[in-house]
């Protein structure tokens, strides 16, 4: 069954459709809350409380939208609002590996994939709130410019104009990994 035909049963109060919803939706929204606020118990905090706010929201939910992009900008203005009432820190481990390590990598590598994903955390850690979100709902996540500016409540120019500084930031910032 598709998400907009979940979504119509689930307003109309069927708890199964919702719970259909959650379970297919619940994991790429805890790794968009953990990449952007960095800590999995506020991640997880965020994704229940979305889940709490849309399943009270279900009969405004625009039934031609997508129910997994209304469901990310809930969670971003979730991780948003948090993010700004928190002084600005990213834990150091809240980046994923940039490579995964197996048995075969030697000791010099995996030392130096640990210092470039520490590095970009704290470039990550530097950037203001609103270009985390577009940075990470674009090359963490692949949506598009117009699902980034949906999400966001902007613009695409908004979503560009971010994206550009956030990248100049952190090419700036891992200038010595390159």
């Amino acid at each position: 069954m598709d998400d907009r035909l979940l979504a119509v049963r689930a307003s109309e109060g069927d708890d199964d459709a919702f719970a259909v919803l959650v379970r297919r939706h619940s994991s790429s929204l805890l790794a968009l809350a953990y990449h952007l606020l960095g800590n999995r118990a506020d991640a997880e905090d965020a994704v229940q409380d979305a889940f709490l706010s849309a399943w009270r929201r279900l009969p405004e939910f625009r039934h031609g939208a997508l129910f997994g992009t209304w469901m990310y900008r809930i969670v971003t203005n979730r991780c948003l609002n948090t993010l700004r009432r928190q002084p600005r820190a990213l834990p150091l481990d809240a980046v994923p590996e940039l490579t995964a390590r197996d048995a075969g990598s030697s000791p010099p590598h995996v030392a130096e994939t640990d210092a470039a994903t520490t590095a970009l955390a704290q470039a990550l850690r530097r950037l203001d709130p609103d270009q985390r979100v577009c940075w990470v709902l674009r090359e963490l996540h692949g949506l598009h410019y117009e699902e980034i500016a949906h999400v966001t409540g902007t613009s695409e120019q908004t979503v560009r104009g971010r994206l550009f500084r956030a990248r100049h930031t952190l090419r700036e910032a891992m200038g010595p990994w390159r």
